[in-house]
């Protein structure tokens, strides 16, 4: 067994290097948003940061629903199904065409009702126009979301990294153009950094699709041949499958939105120092969230030429280089927690609260990484139910209600919220990896 790990490694390294630099990129366009608006003040970082959590507590689930493709097409794809790839990729696009109008409603109810957040008036005043703006970027996601995982389920992970590549260039220039007024453009502060995530979102999208038709040209059977008109039953399955992924994915981004609301309750400073630590965490969580991508189309690709042995390799190799990348992240954030967080405020009483709070991600990377893979190399093998059950009882039931006690009731603020978070995170790493052993029988070699 440790002989096929070692043959498993490069070409899990392979497909997980491109879609990790996709990740990190995707993650990115939200650490360069809090960067360009951090010199507006306290209250900006923390109006980008509470807006872009609520809008992706609403999003994750819907782009949740397409992660049901990632098994759908990997499995057709390992067994030599292309036509059935092409009908997934349809699936996927009609859900992503029943859902947008919807979520984006829901989005804009959100926005609407902040005023009775009993958020600080001087974050909410900046943060209700950005998520306003923001909603109507989730169209772009959704097709982003089904063309990316069609193309990934196939192996071609290539694409996404570039698509992302350019997306953060737009992104950058795009702030410093409309949040600063540069070239004649108007000054439009925190409002500006939305516009420019709408238009690089839009801009996504659309290469993305011009790859799909580049690459399909030769294909046999071509993907014009795939049948347009709506299958309930295949969307029904496809839904039932991302039903619990999108359960499981908003289960863990809405505990960290929620927690931001918590951190907006007690002062712009404290939800600025939130803000800053959480992207740093968001940012290193990038490369497990994309191994476990990479795990899953490697799992599903063994599941489909029924390959069980495939599969344990696959599942637990991914969690190595998980856990390896974020046991160094961990070291990172120990070493140097001031100068991380100087690099988005210069404000002395930030820096100091976010360098307790990155003291508090250190603890929990590595389970983070954990359940992260974990999550992925389960779906992989169609399992997307118990990473859902899990988020709940170690976010919600655990996590959530005893980082609320130790911020709020033993009065140890932002910092109490994070241990809660944490306790969260480590009781869902450990089970989950439990969960995947027993799933193979195959405990780790």
């Amino acid at each position: 067994m440790a002989r096929g790990l070692r043959d498993e490694f490069r070409p899990m390294l392979s497909l997980a290097a491109p879609v990790v630099i996709a990740e990190v990129g995707w993650v990115t366009m939200g650490i360069v948003d809090t960067l360009m608006v951090g010199p507006l003040g306290a209250a900006a970082i923390g109006a980008v940061g509470l807006a872009s959590m609520l809008f992706f507590a609403v999003a994750v689930f819907a782009m949740g629903l397409l992660l049901g493709l990632d098994p759908l097409v990997a499995q057709a794809y390992g067994a030599r199904r292309i036509d059935d790839c092409h009908r997934w990729l349809i699936d996927g696009l009609w859900l992503s065409a029943l859902i947008s109008i919807p979520l984006v409603g829901c989005v804009l109810a959100v926005s609407a009702s902040l005023p009775a957040w009993g958020i600080a008036a001087d974050v909410l005043a900046l943060a209700q126009p950005y998520l306003t703006i923001l909603a109507w970027t989730l169209p772009f996601l959704l097709l982003y979301a089904a063309f990316r995982r069609y193309l990934q389920g196939m192996g071609v992970v290539r694409p996404v990294t570039v698509a992302l590549i350019f997306a953060n260039v737009i992104n950058l220039v795009a702030n410093w153009l409309l949040i600063y007024g540069r070239f004649g453009a108007p000054a439009m502060g925190v409002r500006g950094s939305a516009y420019s995530t709408l238009v690089s979102r839009a801009l996504m999208v659309v290469f993305l699709w011009a790859v799909i038709r580049r690459r399909e040209r030769d294909t046999q059977p071509p993907l014009g041949d795939a049948p347009l008109a709506l299958d309930w039953p295949r969307l029904r399955r496809l839904v039932r499958l991302g039903l619990p992924a999108a359960g499981q994915a908003t289960l863990e981004v809405g505990v960290f939105a929620a927690a931001t609301a918590l951190a907006g309750r007690l002062s712009a400073g404290a939800l600025a120092a939130h803000q800053i630590a959480l992207n740093m965490a968001a940012l290193t969580f990038m490369v497990p969230f994309g191994v476990a991508s990479a795990g899953a189309v490697r799992v599903g690709h063994a599941v489909g030429r029924r390959d069980p042995r495939g599969v344990s390799r696959a599942g637990w190799m991914a969690l190595l280089i998980g856990a390896a990348f974020m046991s160094a992240a961990a070291a990172v954030f120990l070493s140097m927690p001031r100068v991380l967080g100087g690099a988005f405020t210069r404000d002395p009483a930030v820096v100091e609260v976010g360098a307790a709070l990155l003291f508090v991600a250190a603890v929990f990377q590595l389970f983070d990484g954990l359940q992260g893979v974990a999550t992925g190399i389960l779906r992989g093998l169609g399992d997307t139910r118990t990473p859902m059950l899990w988020n709940l009882a170690g976010h919600w039931v655990l996590g959530l209600p005893l980082g609320y006690t130790l911020c709020f009731v033993a009065g140890l603020g932002v910092t109490g919220l994070w241990w809660g978070l944490s306790a969260g995170l480590i009781v869902c790493g450990v089970a989950l990896v439990i969960a995947w052993a027993c799933a193979t029988g195959s405990p780790f070699p």
